[in-house]
Formats: C-alpha cells, structure tokens, sequence
C-alpha cells in the first residue's frame, strides 16, 4: 500500500458503488489518491473513468468476496500528524486480527494515548482501507465505530473474526485469538 500522505485537498472525483454488503459507499479521490469512504450515497457529480476510483471499487468488490487481505491503493486522507501516525499503524493490522486502542498507541510510541487513539480512528476518512475497524478495547469490546458498531461487526465477520454476541451491540466482543 502507497502509506498515508499529506497533502492539501484539490479538485475531488467521486463514485458511488451502490450495492455493496454495507449498502452504498461513496468514493472520494484527488490526484495523489483516495481521500474518503462515506457510509451512503454522494451527492458530489460522479467521476467513474477516474483511475484511483476504478482501482479503490475493484479492491473493495475483492475484499468484500474475501479475495483481497490487504489494499495496495495511493491514499490522501486529510488528517493532523498524529492522526496520521495512527492511521499508519492501522495498516499494520492484518486481515482476520485486531489490537487494542492501548496497542496502537505503543507502536506510534505514546502508550499514554489511548484515548487520542480513539479520536483519531473515530475521524479516519478511509474505513475499511484503513482497517480502524480492527480495534476493539482491552477485553475484546467492541468500543465504537463512527459509521455504527453494525458496520463494525458486519467488517470483522466478513474477515472471520467471531464476535461473541450480547443483548446491546457497544457489549458485544470479538474471541480473540493470539497475536
């Protein structure tokens, strides 16, 4: 995968892939590369010859038939720089695992910054390329997810984690298995 830049946000192409497991998603890219995934339909007008879109909606259709484990797209999520750092350790994370907020923030080097670590997954422009799904809490728990704790689950059965199952979705917890 190209890792996570910075750069300023030009002119933005959209596409719309209306029938995916999580219901519609909106694309955004700018020339350097994949700028958000939004949770329904865009109202932006649709670029679908853009060459970032096709190659983002070809991995995405992959992952979502289990064929792909990893992206390997240019990507150009607007973000501070610690945000950022936290977005690239989401890259580590392999498919089919998860870490804890209190793991991420060890390997960006600031294992006092759980709680920032939350912060900025909650505004990743980019779920499930990177993959802010995969963390959960210290026992499993499944802490939030911006799109919806739903979308969550449906992303961690789709790459077999099992979740063990509770009467309300923020008590719900992945079986984890050894790092």
């Amino acid at each position: 995968m190209t890792g996570v830049n910075s750069h300023s946000q030009p002119m933005l192409h959209s596409l719309t892939l209306p029938d995916t497991p999580l219901g519609p998603l909106t694309l955004l890219a700018n020339a350097h590369g994949l700028c958000r995934i939004e949770f329904g339909l865009g109202r932006a007008a649709q670029t679908p010859e853009h060459p970032i879109l096709q190659a983002a909606a070809h991995q995405l259709e992959a992952y979502f038939s289990a064929g792909l484990k990893r992206f390997d797209l240019p990507l150009a999520p607007a973000g501070t720089l610690f945000q950022r750092r936290v977005w690239a350790a989401l890259l580590q994370i392999p498919w089919g695992s998860t870490r804890s907020y209190a793991d991420i923030a060890t390997w960006i080097g600031s294992p006092k910054a759980c709680r920032a670590v939350g912060g900025a997954n909650n505004r990743n422009p980019l779920p499930i390329i990177i993959p802010c799904h995969r963390v959960v809490g210290s026992r499993g728990e499944l802490t939030g997810y911006a799109p919806g704790l739903a979308y969550k689950i449906r992303l961690l059965q789709l790459e077999q984690i099992t979740i063990e199952p509770a009467q309300r979705l923020e008590r719900a917890r992945v079986i984890r298995t050894a790092l």
